[in-house]
């Protein structure tokens, strides 16, 4: 057996040459974000079990088999690595009392984590972008997130490759009625359901809808419809929703099997999906969740959002050649003797103090390898300290990329001239 460690199967280093491509895309979400308004909230990584029972539903796949669970020791606590992140924001927004002056737009990002099998841009420790916006009513707040999402894929440059598709679940009395009538229909066909269909079929119906089971599909599209149950109210809304999205030339796909896999949706629910990630090609989705303030125990609340998978996303990105250049400094340091190798932080900060990205070379080396690794390393500029520049406080301004002669020059109006 090897004595070499490695990370946790689908728990992912990030490594230097991918860090940019993640800063480009988290600084771009913060400008999205910044436009429309939306705050941010930071939840620990950490809840109690019972959270997520209550929010996502126990008769789910999260539930039931994807979540991190133990018990710890020191206080016999049932503790969850969270697997998504609208029951932790919805928990803090009650403990906290943040819609005791109104609605709050919120926004959170950060790890999650489900026991899944990993594959292409799916892991077991997954990030998140999630969008909520608690305490408004009504399909204004629907049709923004569809909107601000849309605005997000041209931001990204991936608008020609995620459509949209959406769905009314309609409020509690027609999903009752759905839910009668798909146990009837499928307890009728009960010999062609697979034994996660069998095991659904009296607790929680509306998810064999979403199956994966190549075997079921016929069976699944003939089922009875949630549509054909929405009352008005449920239709004007899904109407207004559609409205406001044809205003703004967002096309989309009604899709009625869209069910999404969390117990705690009504009204719209929808799905940004991609042919690009294989048989997994959701990227981003969510909906309206009314009932979930009330049902984690605040004061009742309407609430809608959703989340984006992070690692998905950039795979997009990657794929389609919208990679960002990683950054290289304005300056590679060299150094060489002693009393040049002590000048040299000094050198650093100074020009750092003037807004120029400094890389300053360590480990020693010859003057030849240094200045390999400064032409390496991008800068534009070397700048150059030996002991004859150290004892005069000076330095020697050599250009990389760029015409020009060496020349030395006092620190003081080193920065001055590289900035010119």
């Amino acid at each position: 057996m090897s004595n070499v460690l490695r990370a946790v199967r689908g728990m992912n280093d990030i490594l230097p040459a991918d860090s940019p491509l993640w800063r480009y895309f988290e600084r771009t979400v913060r400008g999205w974000l910044d436009l429309y308004g939306y705050s941010e909230v930071r939840t620990p990584i950490l809840e109690h079990t019972g959270l997520f029972k209550r929010a996502i539903g126990e008769v789910t796949d999260i539930v039931e088999k994807e979540m991190y669970t133990f018990v710890d020791e020191l206080n016999g606590e049932s503790l969850t690595l969270r697997p998504e992140g609208t029951a932790s924001c919805v928990r803090a927004a009650i403990e906290h009392n943040l819609l005791f002056e109104g609605g709050k737009r919120l926004w959170y990002a950060g790890p999650m984590f489900r026991h899944e099998r990993p594959q292409k841009g799916r892991y077991r420790q997954f990030h998140q972008v999630g969008i909520e916006a608690l305490g408004y009513a009504g399909p204004d707040l629907d049709i923004e997130h569809l909107l601000m999402t849309a605005r997000l894929w041209r931001l990204l440059g991936l608008a020609d490759h995620i459509r949209l598709e959406i769905n009314s679940l309609g409020g509690a009395d027609a999903r009752a009625r759905h839910r009668e009538k798909l146990i009837a229909y499928f307890q009728a066909h009960e010999a062609e359901l697979d034994e996660d269909a069998k095991r659904r079929l009296h607790t929680n119906p509306l998810r064999i809808l979403d199956t994966k089971n190549p075997a079921m599909q016929t069976l699944v599209e003939a089922a009875p419809q949630l549509m054909d149950e929405l009352d008005d109210s449920a239709r004007t809304h899904f109407a207004a929703v559609q409205q406001g999205l044809d205003d703004a030339g967002i096309p989309y796909r009604v899709n009625p099997r869209l069910v999404r896999g969390l117990d705690y949706y009504n009204l719209t629910v929808f799905e940004w999906v991609t042919d690009r990630l294989g048989s997994q090609g959701t990227v981003c989705a969510g909906g309206r969740y009314d009932g979930l303030v009330a049902q984690l125990g605040g004061k009742p609340a309407p609430a809608c959002g959703y989340a984006m998978g992070v690692e998905r996303l950039l795979v997009m990105m990657q794929e389609a050649g919208l990679t960002p250049a990683v950054p290289a400094p304005d300056v590679y340091l060299v150094n060489v003797g002693e009393a040049a190798k002590r000048f040299a932080p000094e050198v650093a900060e100074t020009l750092r103090d003037a807004g120029l990205k400094v890389l300053l070379h360590g480990g020693g080396g010859s003057f030849k390898s240094q200045m390999k690794k400064a032409d390496a390393s991008g800068a534009r500029h070397a700048i150059i300290v030996g002991d004859d520049e150290a004892a005069v406080g000076e330095v020697a301004i050599k250009p990389l990329r760029l015409a020009g002669e060496q020349q030395r020059v006092a620190l003081t109006r080193a920065a001055e001239l590289l900035k010119g």
